[in-house]
């Protein structure tokens, strides 16, 4: 856990200001943070349209009844673009910039889906079922049925 933080908050750091070093020699300094302003402005767009898409697919998957965890998914990972994209940065861009397009953010996804059912199940000791359980509908009845009528006054 130390070892990302350490890349998290001084090798990330690092590298952009080495980027930012390079391509200010090669294009100038205004140019690079008029690039800078233009990619986190364009990139705060993108999120906010990426993002209401998935949220209209998350209200389509509830309407249908279904558990929609893809879209929660997507939905993170498009919140982490949208941080990333309002950081400074070249690097914080790039990736994104990656995380907006879908089947790279559907792949991420996938793996991220892969590792976090990996590590629940080690923290619980016993398999988890690759699909939610279904709602209320698919349990089985016990006992007798009750007709009753409710009566507000």
């Amino acid at each position: 856990m130390l070892g990302r933080l350490l890349v998290l908050f001084i090798v990330v750091p690092l590298v952009e200001m080495f980027l930012f070093l390079q391509v200010g020699q090669w294009i100038g300094t205004f140019p690079t943070i008029a690039f800078v302003v233009v990619t986190g402005a364009i990139g705060a767009w993108l999120t906010k349209t990426q993002g209401l898409r998935v949220i209209n697919r998350f209200r389509g998957a509830l309407a249908q009844g279904r558990l929609p965890q893809q879209e929660v998914l997507e939905g993170l990972l498009i919140l982490v673009a949208g941080v990333l994209l309002l950081t400074p940065g070249l690097l914080t861009d790039a990736v994104g910039y990656l995380l907006l397009i879908p089947p790279v953010r559907l792949r991420v996804g996938v793996a991220l889906r892969n590792y976090l059912v990996t590590r629940l199940r080690g923290a619980s000791g016993r398999a988890m079922p690759a699909e939610p359980a279904a709602g209320p509908k698919s349990r089985p009845i016990r006992g007798p049925i009750v007709d009753a009528e409710i009566i507000d006054e």
